[in-house]
């Protein structure tokens, strides 16, 4: 065992080497035989394992994530021999296989951009040219799916499971790689828009050079997550962790699929609730390799609790009564709450923009307006009661602002009216924005 380990510590440091190379500025394919021979014996379960000691040693996530189409190329010669984890192994619905299945329907759609795009290169007919144009923009629109669905799915469910384990890098590395996908498919989109904007042949000669990265980035990133990144989970996720993950699935929608409910029959377990320690039990269950590449290699488990004494459950996370008052007060809203019985019980601290004191709390809310708008007041919480009506809207000057109001029921779980709530809000200010603001632009 000792062997082994020296032998992999041996390869990490021969791949941090190459990897600084190129960092450095070396020629990529003048160093792709010695890649090879030091990938030739790395195991794809044990990658995430020298991708997390690499950013510790000061190799950075954005670094890896530049050189993940070199050494993703190569780790397919080097785990060609190794036998992979089939989809058809996991029951209907299991949020691994709906990741399998997905990723399948990814490199339909990254060889169809790639065949079509070669096409429309060839072509003179017009006709057909429209015609492979419109496929384009159809292929490129579904492409930019797969950020919001399949990538999102795995960032917002998965990653939190291996990050609450130690394995900070694995999520930081692939999250890198899924923006930089990101970018490119937008980047295509952008282009099919504005390809009257430019001659025929440099719209063909742009658009078919980045359709072919792209393409390559999106199968490499199938790659990655069939042979690396789904063996991990597989190895580490229990069932409640899986069931926890497919109850939240339905939030962010799926890619091309749609997966039948899944129920293992036990209680979900969300990351805060594991204990992210590998018990010996548990390291034997893991796979060989994942064994081996954590052996001597203690991880920084993140062993923070969520709900700590004192602290009041909102149903979408815990806060204590303090941090409770400081979020009322810093929301850019002024808020009211009206009980069942139409008296005032809260109104929010901070943003002001209707005068509010402690003496109008326990007051009927009818007696708070001037008499000549009680019968509104009163329609509005008939309506409210009755069920007839879900929100009632104005909005007004007052000076300087645009003020606008919202009213709107509240209900128990049981369906159970509970009062009202009104937001108060000046949106002048935001009636002024335009465009993007996605850059800090702070000055130290």
């Amino acid at each position: 065992m000792t062997e082994l380990l020296k032998n992999r510590e041996y390869k990490k440091e021969q791949l941090k080497k190459l990897l600084l190379r190129i960092h450095e500025g070396e020629d990529v394919n003048e160093l792709k035989e010695e890649f090879r021979v030091v990938l030739s014996g790395i195991s794809p379960l044990e990658i995430p394992i020298i991708e997390q000691e690499l950013v510790k040693e000061g190799v950075s996530a954005k670094d890896i994530a530049k050189m993940c189409d070199l050494h993703v190329e190569l780790f397919r010669e080097a785990v060609a021999g190794t036998e992979e984890l089939e989809e058809k192994d996991l029951p209907e619905g299991h949020p691994l296989k709906t990741l399998y299945l997905e990723n399948k329907e990814i490199m339909k759609d990254s060889e169809m951009l790639n065949l079509y795009v070669r096409t429309l290169a060839t072509t003179k007919d017009e006709r057909m040219k429209a015609e492979i144009l419109g496929v384009l923009e159809e292929i490129v629109g579904n492409l930019r799916k797969v950020g919001f669905t399949h990538y999102n799915r795995e960032e917002m469910l998965t990653f939190p499971y291996i990050e609450r384990r130690g394995l900070t890098a694995i999520a930081t590395v692939l999250w890198t790689k899924h923006d930089e996908i990101r970018f490119m498919i937008k980047r295509l989109a952008e282009l099919l828009r504005k390809r009257n904007e430019m001659p025929w042949e440099e719209f063909v000669e742009r658009f078919k050079e980045k359709a072919g990265e792209a393409s390559f980035a999106l199968s490499d990133m199938v790659f990655r997550e069939n042979n690396i990144y789904y063996p991990t989970l597989k190895a580490l996720l229990s069932d409640g962790e899986w069931k926890a993950i497919r109850m939240q699935e339905n939030e962010f929608g799926y890619y091309k699929v749609n997966p039948p409910e899944w129920d293992p029959g036990v209680e979900p377990l969300h990351p805060w609730e594991i204990d992210p320690e590998l018990s010996v039990e548990e390291l034997l269950n893991l796979p060989k390799e994942v064994q081996q590449a954590l052996k001597g290699r203690p991880l920084e488990f993140d062993k923070s609790q969520l709900k700590r004494e004192g602290d009041i459950d909102l149903g979408t996370g815990y806060v204590n009564l303090e941090e409770l008052k400081a979020i009322f007060e810093a929301l850019p809203v002024d808020i009211t709450f009206i009980d069942r019985d139409d008296r005032v019980r809260f109104f929010s601290p901070g943003e002001r923009i209707f005068a509010r004191t402690p003496s109008v709390l326990g007051r009927p809310v009818q007696l708070c307006h001037p008499p000549k708008s009680v019968h509104i007041v009163n329609k509005i919480l008939r309506a409210f009661k009755e069920g007839r009506k879900s929100e009632a809207t104005f909005w007004l000057r007052l000076g300087p602002k645009y003020v606008y109001i919202k009213y709107v029921p509240l209900f128990d779980s049981e369906g159970n009216y509970l009062g009202t709530l009104e937001m108060t809000m000046d949106i002048e200010p935001y009636r002024k924005i335009e465009g993007e603001k996605r850059l800090l632009d702070w000055r130290d």
